[in-house]
C-alpha cells in the first residue's frame, strides 16, 4: 500500500489486459501506483488511502451486463481526480447516469483520433489528431451531465470525455499501449496537471525505504535468500546485505538446469562480495523429482516445491532461520494470477510455492518492481554490469526450455546450443538492443541430410524479443545473417540438431517463455 512520504496513485483492476502496463507506465512518471483488484476496493479503504489520483483500467464485460464489475458511486464525490480508461470510461459514464451501449461498428487497433485541446490531458504541445489504440465493442452514446466530449474518432462519437470541475476524465483507447501516439504524455498530463503530483518516486527514495522496512521488519533475525545469479534476486542480495549485513545467507541452489557454465560463474561473481554464500549442487533431486514430467505447470510446480525443501534443509545447518526472501517481481505476481485475471503460468517463487513452508515469513521487497525499475535499483546499490545486465532467467532454468521430459541428452544438446546463440548475439554487439535471447529445445524431430546420411534429429527454436516491461514484448528483429552464423553453428556444432527456427510471436499472445 502507500508507500511512506511518497505521492500515490491507486489504480483499480477491472480485469483488462492492459491493466499492469498502466502501471508501469504511471511508474516511468515517477509516480508510485498500485493496482487493487475492485473487489478489494471500498471508500472506506480509499479515503484511508487518500491517493493523489484513481484511474480506472480496462477491462472484458459489459458495464450493463448483469455482475458486471463496477465501484461505489461514492468514490466520485470524494474530490480525488480520477481518470477511466476503456471499461473504466464507459463504467464512469455509466454510473454517473450517461448511456453505454453496443458499437454498431466495433474499433480495434490503431485508430486516428481527434483531440480536444482545450482538454488538460490533450494541451500544450500534442496534435490535434493523431493514432490511438483502441480495442472495444461497447462505446459511450451519451455522456453524463456536467461532462464535454474531449475526443473522437470516425466510429466513436465519445473516445474521451471530461468534467473539469470534477477532476473526472475518461479516455475509450488505451495511452498505456506505446501504439496510441502520445499516451505518456497524456498520464503525465493526468498525473501532473490533474492530479497535482511532482513526480517524487525515484530508485534512491525506493531503496532507502526498502531497506529501512527491511531492518524494521527483520530485527534481529536471519534472513535466508534463494540466490538464483539472476537480475533479481542480485540486487535483493545486495539491497539485503546493506539492509541486515551478516544476518543474511545467500543460497545458491544449482538444480542441474543452468546455462552452461552458469553455475561456476554465480558462485565467482559472489566469491569477492561480502556475503555468507552457499552453494547446494542438487541435481539429482530435481532430476528424479521431474523423472517422466512433461507438463509444464508441473514441472514449474515440483521445482518450486523442491526449492523450499532445500532451503529448508540448509537452513538447519545454519540454525534458527527467521525469513525466507525471494527474488519476486512484479510480472511474476501479475501472470502467475491477481484478482480476476487468469493465471498465465505459475512462477516457481509465487504460485508453485508448496501449502506449508518452515519458515516464519517469506520478504520479496521487489515484489512491486517491474524489471527494468530492478535494473534500476541494482545500479543504485552499486552492483557491477555483469550482474545488473545479466540476461533474465527463469527459476526452474532450463527445464522449462525442455519440451516434455527432461533427460540429460536433452540438457546437454541445449546447453550447447544456447551457449552458441548468447555468444553470437554478444559477438554481433545486441546483447544490450535485446531484451531477453534464448533457446528452446522442442520435443519434435524431423528429417535432415548431412553429407550423405538421413537424419531425424530435434528441432531447435530460438527466441529473442525486445520490451521494456517483460508484461508486452515484440520479436527481435535479428539481422538474417546472425541468425544464418546461429544456425550454421548449432546444427554444425551440437550433436542431435538438424533444424533451427526462429519464434517471431509477439507477447500477447505468446508469453516470452514457450513454458
Amino acid at each position: 500500500m502507500r508507500q511512506n512520504g511518497h505521492e500515490y496513485v491507486l489504480i483499480i483492476d477491472f480485469g483488462g489486459q492492459y491493466n499492469q502496463l498502466i502501471a508501469r507506465r504511471v511508474r516511468e512518471c515517477n509516480v508510485y501506483c498500485e493496482v487493487v483488484p475492485y473487489k478489494k476496493v471500498d471508500i472506506k479503504m480509499v479515503k484511508e488511502l487518500h491517493p493523489e489520483g484513481i484511474i480506472f483500467t480496462g477491462g472484458p464485460q459489459s458495464v450493463y451486463g448483469e455482475g458486471a464489475p463496477s465501484v461505489d458511486k461514492e468514490i466520485f464525490g470524494l474530490g480525488i481526480p480520477v481518470l477511466g480508461i476503456c471499461y473504466g470510461s464507459q463504467l464512469m459514464a455509466h454510473i454517473l447516469g450517461g448511456k453505454v451501449q453496443t458499437c454498431t461498428t466495433s474499433e480495434y487497433g490503431k485508430t486516428e483520433t481527434l483531440y480536444d485541446k482545450e482538454c488538460l490531458l490533450f494541451g500544450g504541445e500534442l496534435p490535434e489528431k493523431a493514432i490511438s489504440w483502441m480495442s472495444h465493442t461497447d462505446f459511450i452514446a451519451e455522456i453524463p451531465e456536467g461532462f464535454k466530449i474531449t475526443a473522437h474518432t470516425a466510429n466513436c462519437p465519445v473516445a474521451g470525455m471530461a468534467n473539469a470541475e470534477k477532476k473526472l476524465y475518461a479516455v475509450q483507447f488505451h495511452p498505456e499501449v506505446n501504439h496510441t501516439e502520445h499516451g505518456l504524455d497524456m498520464l503525465d498530463s493526468f498525473l501532473k496537471k490533474v492530479c497535482g503530483c511532482k513526480g517524487d518516486w525515484t530508485m534512491e527514495s525506493y531503496a532507502e525505504t526498502a531497506i529501512r522496512d527491511i531492518r524494521e521488519r527483520v530485527g534481529s533475525g536471519k534472513v535466508l535468500l534463494a540466490l538464483s545469479g539472476g537480475v533479481d534476486s542480485s540486487v535483493l542480495a545486495a539491497l539485503l546485505s546493506k539492509a541486515v549485513g551478516n544476518q543474511l545467507t545467500c543460497i545458491f541452489v544449482d538444480h542441474g538446469f543452468m546455462r552452461k557454465n552458469e553455475g561456476d560463474e554465480v558462485e565467482a561473481a559472489f566469491a569477492d562480495r561480502d556475503v555468507n554464500f552457499v552453494r547446494v549442487n542438487a541435481k539429482d533431486r530435481f532430476m528424479a523429482k521431474l523423472n517422466g514430467v512433461s507438463d509444464p505447470e508441473t514441472k514449474r510446480k515440483l521445482i518450486g516445491e523442491e526449492f523450499i525443501r532445500v532451503f529448508e534443509a540448509e537452513a538447519k545447518k545454519i540454525g534458527k532461520v527467521d525469513f525466507l526472501a525471494q527474488g519476486t517481481i512484479y510480472p511474476d505476481v501479475i501472470e502467475s494470477g491477481s484478482g480476476d485475471a487468469a493465471v498465465i503460468k505459475s512462477h516457481h517463487n509465487v504460485g508453485g510455492l508448496p501449502d506449508y513452508v518452515d519458515f516464519k515469513e517469506i520478504i520479496e521487497p521487489l515484489r512491486m518492481l517491474f524489471k527494468d525499475e530492478t535494473r534500476r535499483l541494482g545500479q543504485e546499490l552499486g552492483l557491477p554490469d555483469m550482474l545488473v545486465w545479466r540476461q533474465p532467467f527463469p527459476g526452474p532454468g532450463l527445464a522449462i526450455r525442455i519440451m516434455g521430459e527432461i533427460t540429460d541428452e536433452k540438457l546437454t544438446i541445449l546447453q550447447d546450443a544456447d551457449w552458441i546463440f548468447r555468444e553470437e548475439i554478444a559477438k554481433a554487439g545486441l546483447d544490450r538492443s535485446i531484451g531477453q535471447y534464448f533457446a528452446v529445445l522442442t520435443n519434435n524431430r524431423s528429417v535432415g541430410v548431412m553429407g550423405d546420411f538421413r537424419t531425424y534429429d530435434y528441432t531447435l527454436a530460438l527466441r529473442a524479443v525486445t520490451t521494456t516491461d517483460f508484461m508486452t514484448a515484440d520479436f527481435a528483429r535479428i539481422p538474417y545473417e546472425v541468425l544464418e552464423v546461429c544456425s550454421a553453428r548449432i546444427v554444425n556444432e551440437v550433436k542431435n540438431i538438424n533444424r533451427v527456427v526462429y519464434d517471431v510471436t509477439t507477447k500477447p499472445p505468446a508469453t516470452i517463455e514457450w513454458e
